[in-house]
């Protein structure tokens, strides 16, 4: 059967992210260059195509493409991937594309199973809000799966250097992954940093154990909690304006501004938990540990918000009326 050129394009998507996340996963672990050369490409190649998928989708229907899940799903993975890119050339950052691209081809097959073809969108949905609203919140998930990524990465670290500040011996972590990695994977870190902020870790690499070798090629806790910051910092003002557009919306759609449904009460507490990160930033006693579980948690609440919500609560913007 002959495919369409969408298709085409999103196949190609969902392909160069499987790809590009299992090389870079491997890249993760081992360190080994040309992983990262192989990758990085295939996530770049994977967002251009779903970009491209979505306008094509709207040249060849005319109808608006995110106005079903499985478009704001197709841009949630896109966007998401995008940001990352961003901070992966701006920083350096592509040893964590593994995970970021995996959760990408999660949301994106995911998204493919709500394909309903090119239904007309009912009449509350066909404002030109829609493409405003829509990119705009759906980006703001974006950044926030971002920070949630180097979230985990930075408690994984941090929890780690908690073990080697216990003398627990390298046989408590899965071994070999610090073996053979070359002298210049530790110029993403900065070594004073490391230093300061895991000082086991640093004298247990300096004593030769290949697992806090390993862990030293990762940034710096102090870095690391810095790109969340920046993350979220992205994050937060786009879904405050895409509370706020969506208020205005509402209000042609249905006539009030606010009527406390499902998804804008889900909404409201994601936006006061990553206000509260921001916050709690400011405060040196919360920054750090504290501040990287409230970002986990605020992106399980956006996951709540934008999966859990729409299809399993009825409501104005439910996914399954």
């Amino acid at each position: 059967m002959k495919m369409s050129l969408d298709e085409v394009l999103m196949v190609t998507a969902l392909g160069s992210y499987v790809l590009a996340a299992l090389a870079l996963l491997a890249y993760f672990f081992s360190r080994q260059d040309w992983l990262r050369l192989f990758g990085a490409p295939l996530a770049i190649l994977g967002c251009a195509a779903q970009f491209a998928q979505l306008i094509a989708r709207f040249e060849m229907t005319g109808i608006w493409p995110l106005l079903n899940l499985y478009g704001s799903l197709s841009l949630f993975a896109a966007m998401a991937v995008a940001i990352y890119i961003g901070f992966a050339v701006r920083y350096k950052l592509w040893f964590a594309g593994g995970f970021v691209l995996a959760l990408a081809a999660i949301f994106l097959a995911y998204g493919v199973t709500w394909n309903e073809g090119t239904m007309p969108a009912v009449p509350s949905l066909q404002s030109y809000w829609a493409k405003i609203h829509v990119p705009i919140v759906v980006s703001s998930y974006a950044a926030f799966l971002v920070a949630f990524v180097f979230s985990c990465i930075y408690l994984l670290k941090y929890y780690a250097e908690r073990i080697f500040e216990g003398g627990a011996p390298s046989a408590t972590f899965a071994t070999n992954t610090g073996a053979d990695i070359p002298a210049a994977a530790f110029a993403i870190s900065d070594a004073g940093a490391l230093q300061r902020d895991t000082p086991a870790m640093t004298a247990a690499a300096a004593a030769g154990n290949p697992v806090a070798v390993w862990f030293g090629t990762l940034p710096s806790l102090a870095k690391l909690d810095v790109i969340v910051y920046r993350a979220v910092a992205i994050g937060l003002p786009l879904i405050s304006i895409g509370i706020i557009t969506g208020a205005m919306w509402a209000k042609e759609a249905w006539g009030a501004y606010w009527q406390w449904d499902p998804k804008e009460t889900a909404a409201l507490f994601s936006w006061i938990i990553y206000l509260a990160f921001m916050h709690l930033h400011t405060r040196h006693a919360w920054r750090g540990l504290r501040t990287n579980w409230v970002s986990v948690i605020g992106f399980v609440s956006i996951v709540f918000c934008y999966l859990g919500v729409n299809i399993f609560i009825s409501g104005l913007h439910s996914y399954k009326m």
